[in-house]
């Protein structure tokens, strides 16, 4: 018989890695920060190994202070690169947390706080971060914003225009501030959503801007491809983030994650590879496509 002690580890079951009892029923105001949270999530603070996959590139990460940002931010400093990073002034606290774990591997790390609603501002910090680290490689447009809603004829137009405006004015004028800077083997990548396939009534506008960054990730792809730039999406499913208690439905929150085949929802850091394999060239000819990370729920 053989030694146990030097038989290969056993393959890690995906249902098991995380917790998956009910989250407590819990609520928080937009934007929601990560230190109230429960459970906390992980972002890769101590699990994420970096293979220098991303050695001396230079990433600007909207929405980059927690949640799948945050998960990307330590991965892509890990992999080697700078990271620049967008986030709301109230969530300086998240954002100053991310930055010492992108300085710890020695890599450099940029705050830059603002509302992405405004125009100079999701357009400076291109320009910004240009200027820090003296090029730009990967541009990852993560910023998002979501709100239960009880009712499509109760849904107010200026939470409308939030989303959209957070969600699509911001992620082009940042992408369009970018692609001057961009040569041949830089990547964009958009954060979109299941909710682009498999919408839910109670966020009807957060899913019609998720379809079309779809669109805007596809059409995108086709202008710069020609030009040695790959443009994708990941598309999460029920990923533990300060966005979920922010969205003003405690009462699902028990059953959040529950209906996937993995029967749990997933945490920040499971999305990181699938981010630094975009922007890596490990994805070279990987344009135009939109990856799901769903625990299993179809597109």
């Amino acid at each position: 018989m053989s030694d146990p002690a030097k038989q290969p580890d056993q393959p890690r079951d995906p249902r098991g890695t995380y917790p998956s009892e009910p989250f407590p029923e819990q609520e928080q105001k937009q934007p929601g920060l990560t230190a109230p949270m429960d459970p906390q999530p992980d972002h890769g603070e101590l699990s994420y190994e970096g293979s220098e996959k991303l050695q001396g590139k230079a990433a600007l990460i909207t929405g980059g202070d927690s949640g799948i940002g945050k998960a990307v931010a330590i991965a892509f400093a890990r992999e080697g690169a700078d990271v620049a990073i967008s986030y709301l002034p109230e969530e300086e606290a998240d954002a100053q947390d991310t930055a010492e774990w992108i300085r710890k591997t020695g890599r450099r790390a940029l705050l830059l706080a603002g509302d992405g609603r405004s125009e100079d501002f999701s357009t400076n910090i291109v320009e910004d971060a240009f200027a820090e680290f003296g090029r730009l490689d990967v541009v990852v447009l993560n910023a998002a914003y979501q709100k239960n809603r009880d009712s499509f004829e109760s849904l107010p137009t200026e939470e409308f225009d939030r989303v959209f405006q957070t969600n699509l004015y911001s992620l082009l004028w940042t992408a369009r501030a970018a692609v001057p800077h961009l040569t041949a083997g830089a990547s964009i990548i958009t954060t979109t959503s299941i909710q682009a396939f498999n919408p839910s009534p109670g966020l009807i506008d957060y899913a019609m801007t998720k379809a079309a960054q779809v669109a805007f990730t596809k059409a995108l792809a086709q202008e710069l491809g020609p030009k040695g730039i790959r443009v994708n999406a990941v598309a999460p499913g029920p990923i533990w983030t300060p966005l979920i208690p922010a969205t003003e439905w405690p009462h699902k929150l028990p059953k959040f994650g529950q209906d996937t085949p993995l029967q749990r929802p997933g945490q920040p850091a499971e999305l990181a590879p699938a981010y630094v394999l975009l922007a890596s060239d490990a994805g070279s000819y990987i344009s135009g496509a939109v990856l799901p990370v769903t625990g299993g729920k179809g597109l």
